[in-house]
């Protein structure tokens, strides 16, 4: 089992229009709601991949109980640690005309230090196995942090589960990267903006070098439509799709996440661990809602994708 960690969840909310227009009403040609978060969208391609796999973090308010009915919907186990505060929503809105995607994000709700106790425990029981469950293959930890939880909640989380022998992926930024790098993720997954934010470097060669540097024992860095690079103890390695494709590029981080994560726990050598990360998170370009990818872009891709080493 992957377990997932959403300390920020939200109800995704999607709109198609034909053509984004500032200041003009638009007519709405399709929506799509859903429970989201990082987390939870990693813990969607998992399930469609016959990945066992438990969404945890924090869900409160009628916005909260949206997301656990939505998750109950789409077959996902969870463990959300209910808070007073209520979960946001983000709205994104995806262009037709240009296959481009404007997001809005609201804040997350305030969590109080009882309510954050109250996950550790959960997430420590989870760990050490409970209700019949065996412990967790690999934790991955995505996402923003909500007002009120710790800059150190993901070092404290990465150290629970090394504690146990328990790899932990690690795809967020800002504080919460700095200061979870210490602790030793197995696996760092930071977007090309997120690289150059958190080490200060333009070239991402030498900033994923930085974050291995600093804790992460590899680095893989999404840098959009050219792919992946990645920064490992067994060597260094760039993979890209064959083609482009325009679509909702919302999930396609997490999808790269979720084929990251499953090829570490199944032991795929890096190459054709990183094949399958570009190739997921393209078909996901090309699926309508994040959390969802198109399979047969996905099949047609795999055995597409160019990996090559860099000295």
């Amino acid at each position: 089992m992957i377990v997932t960690v959403t300390l920020n969840a939200a109800l995704d909310i999607t709109h198609h229009v034909d053509r984004l227009l500032p200041h003009a009403a638009h007519r709405v040609r399709d929506v799509g709601a859903r429970a989201g978060g990082k987390g939870v969208n990693v813990s969607r391609v998992l399930h469609t991949l016959g990945r066992p796999t438990l969404v945890t973090g924090l869900a409160g308010g009628p916005t909260g109980e949206a997301v656990r009915r939505d998750l109950d919907r789409a077959g996902l186990p969870q463990r959300l640690t209910p808070i007073s505060g209520e979960t946001r929503r983000t709205v994104a809105v995806v262009d037709a005309h240009t296959g481009d995607t404007t997001t809005l994000l609201e804040p997350g709700p305030a969590v109080r230090p009882d309510e954050w106790r109250s996950f550790l425990a959960c997430f420590d029981e989870i760990l050490d196995g409970s209700r019949g469950v065996p412990g967790p293959l690999a934790v991955v930890l995505s996402g923003s942090l909500p007002p009120g939880v710790p800059e150190d909640a993901y070092a404290t989380l990465v150290l629970a589960a090394r504690a146990r022998g328990v790899p932990a992926v690690l795809d967020t930024s800002g504080p919460a990267l700095h200061r979870a790098l210490p602790a030793g993720p197995a696996l760092v997954k930071p977007n090309a903006d997120e690289l150059a934010e958190a080490t200060g470097e333009s070239d991402p060669y030498r900033a994923a070098h930085a974050l291995r540097f600093a804790g992460a024992e590899a680095v893989v860095a999404s840098l959009g439509p050219d792919g992946v690079l990645a920064v490992t103890g067994s060597g260094t390695w760039r993979a890209a799709p064959p083609e482009r494709l325009r679509g909702n590029p919302t999930g396609a981080g997490d999808a790269a996440v979720a084929a990251l994560t499953r090829g570490l726990v199944a032991g795929v050598p890096w190459p054709e661990r990183l094949a399958e990360a570009v190739a997921l998170s393209a078909s996901a370009v090309a699926a309508p809602l994040a959390g969802s990818f198109d399979p047969l872009v996905h099949r047609r891709l795999r055995g597409a994708v160019e990996v090559r080493p860099v000295p």
